[in-house]
């Protein structure tokens, strides 16, 4: 008995009964304004001529985002135009609008780009350059030198390195995660915080309340604050219908001492370092960096965190010169962020700009393969083109729906050159790039839209550094597990199955 009534007062049985409720209600109202059809059908109807209208000319809205609520609304006239008012609209309230002016402010004043930098990479190629522009103007986020990065090709050798680091920390460390989960990794980590935190080190952990809605208690955070571990949770989860939840912190990042971050598509959950089998064998990517990039880290948490704490701090005192004796393997560096309220999808872009601009290969690591339009285009004229495209996709799904969609999207690029393989042992969950042996990106952020206009998202944009080569090497193992899928095989899909996908994609960015 105790545990039915636990289970009917948890927060989960909460949150769907106000899901129920708010459904119900839009029911009833639905009903009683049956009453007064003709005129109820009229009003709406002209809402949703002028909803398309709008939502045709607004110029900030992706074509594919455009094509999927517009179809939406002929296929619903009466409720179609409705609906996009309440779930489509970017409606962002005052204090997340707040937090990308914030951020934007923070990163200006403390992440100043050096123009010898810039000027040494466009003289080595100016490609790279241009790219390094880019992020420089639209992610606030300078490029760096002078530091290392070391590739982790699994969960489990970032784990043994993120362990090892962790009891080195002196003055603080941050950790921001998109989803943690009690079991061996996190409460391997969360000893070592504790420890850490009773010998004076300043200890801060920002989680997002979606991802960890149910893998962690609710109300975790009081738990970590009495253990002496400063706590906040990102965009708690109301449950209200709205697309304010959307906005989740996808951001995997830990800092120690400002000396030493680690990002990538790790969480702290037993499933990454494959202790919790749950869908095969788990492969992910992570990268650990060392020297000046730290900093770029440590103002992108920084910055979040004051948002979330609601205070103003002095960022200088993380800080951290790079001492002499650190280890410099050359190349570049270029930690960036991606905030989904400023209109500009970098996440997107930095993809785009690689895959456009690639002369011999473009290695792809994705969980998810539903690009939009524009990248779909780039990935195909790449491969018209001669370049070697590859893309790495799960062969066992986290998600069913979302996994018909990224299939959906095999025909069209297999068809137009480009390669895609399955990792048959499980579920891929890295999100890399790899390309022509000069540029890498190691991040959070995946090949669908939820990354690219939705998620607060990071990454690490590599220039000519030696772990390059290491990302490389790794992704052509990797392709010894995994099985190519060939363009007959896309075709000889049942009729019913090829008008799914269509209806899938066509629906794709509302998912």
């Amino acid at each position: 008995m105790k545990k039915v009534l636990k289970s009917l007062l948890s927060r989960t049985s909460m949150i769907a009964l106000a899901i129920l409720v708010q459904v119900a209600v839009l029911v009833l109202m639905i009903t009683q304004f049956s009453n007064y059809y003709v005129w109820f059908y009229g009003v709406c109807y002209v809402i949703s001529i002028v909803v398309t209208l709008w939502i045709l000319n607004n110029s900030e809205l992706n074509p594919t985002y455009k094509l999927a609520w517009i179809v939406a609304i002929l296929l619903f006239p009466i409720f179609g135009g409705l609906f996009y008012l309440m779930f489509g609209r970017s409606r962002h309230n005052r204090m997340i609008r707040r937090s990308v002016s914030l951020e934007n402010q923070s990163f200006r004043a403390f992440l100043k780009p050096d123009p010898e930098i810039l000027e040494e990479i466009t003289e080595q190629n100016p490609d790279a350059g241009a790219q390094v522009r880019y992020l420089q103007r639209y992610s606030n986020c300078p490029a760096c030198r002078n530091g290392s990065a070391v590739y982790f090709p699994n969960g489990e050798s970032k784990f043994r390195a993120l362990v090892e680091e962790l009891k080195k920390a002196e003055r603080f460390i941050f950790l921001e995660y998109f989803i943690i989960r009690e079991g061996v990794m996190w409460d391997t980590v969360l000893d070592i915080l504790a420890q850490k935190a009773r010998q004076g080190v300043e200890v801060r952990v920002l989680y997002d309340d979606m991802g960890c809605l149910f893998t962690l208690p609710f109300k975790y955070s009081r738990r970590l604050e009495k253990m002496g571990i400063q706590c906040s949770v990102f965009n708690s989860f109301v449950p209200f219908l709205s697309t304010l939840m959307n906005n989740r912190d996808h951001r995997k990042i830990v800092v120690i001492d400002g000396k030493v971050a680690f990002t990538g598509g790790v969480n702290l959950a037993d499933e990454y370092i494959n202790l919790s089998p749950r869908f095969g064998k788990w492969k992910d990517a992570a990268m650990m960096i060392r020297g000046n990039a730290v900093w770029n880290f440590t103002v992108m948490f920084l910055s979040l965190w004051g948002f979330e704490r609601k205070i103003t701090e002095d960022y200088e005192k993380f800080r951290v010169v790079q001492e002499p004796d650190e280890p410099q393997e050359g190349g570049y560096v270029l930690p960036y962020s991606d905030n989904p309220l400023d209109w500009e999808p970098v996440g997107r872009n930095v993809y785009l700009n690689l895959i456009s601009r690639a002369k011999q290969y473009v290695y792809i690591n994705t969980p998810y393969l539903i690009p939009d339009n524009e990248v779909l285009t780039a990935l195909c004229n790449a491969a018209k083109s001669g370049v070697d495209v590859r893309i790495i996709t799960p062969h066992i799904p986290d998600k069913k729906l979302v996994y018909m969609v990224t299939r959906a999207n095999y025909e069209v690029l297999v068809r137009n050159g480009v390669k895609i393989y399955e990792f048959i042992p499980g579920f891929n969950h890295a999100k890399t790039v790899v390309c022509d042996d000069e540029y890498g990106i190691v991040g959070t952020i995946n090949f669908d839209y939820r990354s690219f206009y939705m998620h607060f998202e990071c990454g690490a944009w590599l220039f000519r550094c030696p772990a390059i080569g290491s990302m490389r090497d790794e992704y052509l193992m990797s392709l010894l597990q995994c099985r190519q899928v060939v363009h007959a095989e896309c075709r000889s899909s049942k009729w019913y199955v090829r008008a799914l996908n269509s209806v899938l994609n066509l629906f794709a960015p509302l998912m």
